[in-house]
């Protein structure tokens, strides 16, 4: 590989990442310092962001280009590890996510999502142009079919839907029609009594929840400790590692889906601030390296990615704020997770194979 491609790495992207890995790294450690089985977490963590790092490297000096020859291969090995899921995982939570491979689990619907966004870049590439047709919405339509359903069945109800948001907005940026979309919009409306009678007791109890409250107040408390826990943060918060709420265990699972709320309690809104001010930054720096690629394939990968960090931090934030029902979903690079965060570093990766490859794209057609 030439090494002058690598003076187009984009190191402000690079750092907004390991600013973001470091704040999450920090909260993790102020969650968790008072339970004694989980002092350690902020070092896995810390572990897994430099495992994580290297991949991100090695991603960003593999070729996104050769995607389109492996997107095929990437796609069935996909569908396999989920499918897997259904023989070898162990029922966690009633929930079938994990691959034990004994080092490391994994949760193979992390890495789908990111094999989700190459596939249907090269789906939409190829379409450049065309696809304002029904026949090719119908087509990549498909295309997400199976790995959402099976997704849905372990039953994670919230990675299926983050999924299908982010395939949709690279289609609307594909070029699909306005009238297409109200058509998916109304197939959705149709749907949805069907969701509904499929979805697991607990999500059913969940949307139930949150549209109200007072129906169960025992299983609203954690979302209601979260609340107590941002508003009594104020402008500055309680402190690090002070905050009441987080440090005397009234929020649970505060290190990973409700970790946003240890921010705002312990810093406060200027904590939060801080932490939206830095997630925008990382999505305006992807698609800094979308609108600089004149490659549709490389253009849709980091639209791809930037939809894919916008609308799971929004979910997450707003789970966090009682505005969304409760979903298990991580904030991305925030929360603890090494599934999680290691496909977002891929993700990272890729949009740095892209931005690293522009102007040797803009060489080549001339």
């Amino acid at each position: 590989m030439d090494r002058r491609i690598w003076r187009q790495f984009d190191v402000v992207l690079l750092g907004i990442v390991a600013l973001l890995i470091f704040y999450g790294v920090i909260m993790i450690y102020s969650a968790n310092q008072n339970q004694e089985d989980l002092q350690n977490l902020w070092r896995v963590q810390l572990t897994r962001a430099v495992i994580g790092l290297g991949l991100m490297f090695l991603v960003a000096a593999f070729d996104y280009r050769y995607y389109t020859a492996l997107h095929r291969l990437l796609y069935v090995v996909m569908l396999a590890f989920l499918g897997t899921l259904f023989i070898a995982a162990e029922l966690t939570a009633g929930t079938l996510r994990w691959l034990d491979f004994r080092l490391f689990p994994v949760q193979p619907s992390e890495i789908a999502k990111i094999i989700i966004i190459i596939v249907t870049a090269k789906f939409l590439a190829d379409r450049d142009g065309e696809m304002h047709r029904l026949r090719n919405l119908l087509l990549a339509g498909l295309l997400i079919i199976p790995p959402v359903v099976l997704i849905y069945l372990q039953p994670d109800l919230g990675t299926a839907i983050i999924i299908t948001v982010v395939w949709f907005i690279m289609a609307l940026m594909g070029g699909i029609h306005l009238f297409h979309v109200g058509l998916m919009a109304l197939l959705g409306l149709v749907a949805s009594p069907i969701v509904w009678l499929t979805m697991a007791d607990y999500q059913r109890s969940r949307v139930l929840l949150f549209l109200d409250p007072q129906s169960d107040p025992d299983s609203y408390y954690n979302i209601q400790q979260a609340l107590i826990s941002i508003g009594s943060g104020g402008v500055v918060g309680k402190g690090f590692s002070i905050g009441t709420q987080n440090q005397l265990h009234f929020l649970r699972v505060r290190h990973t889906d409700f970790i946003f709320s240890v921010i705002g309690e312990e810093l406060g809104l200027l904590g939060a601030l801080l932490l939206f001010v830095l997630i925008l930054a990382l999505i305006w720096r992807i698609l800094r390296a979308a609108d600089l690629t004149p490659d549709p394939f490389g253009r849709l990968i980091c639209v791809g990615v930037a939809a894919l960090v916008f609308f799971q931090s929004f979910v997450n934030l707003g789970v966090n704020l009682g505005l969304l029902p409760v979903t298990g979903t991580p904030l991305p690079f925030i929360s603890y997770g090494g599934s999680s965060l290691i496909a977002f570093m891929i993700a990272i990766g890729l949009v740095q194979s892209v931005r690293m490859r522009h102007k040797a794209l803009d060489f080549e057609q001339f």
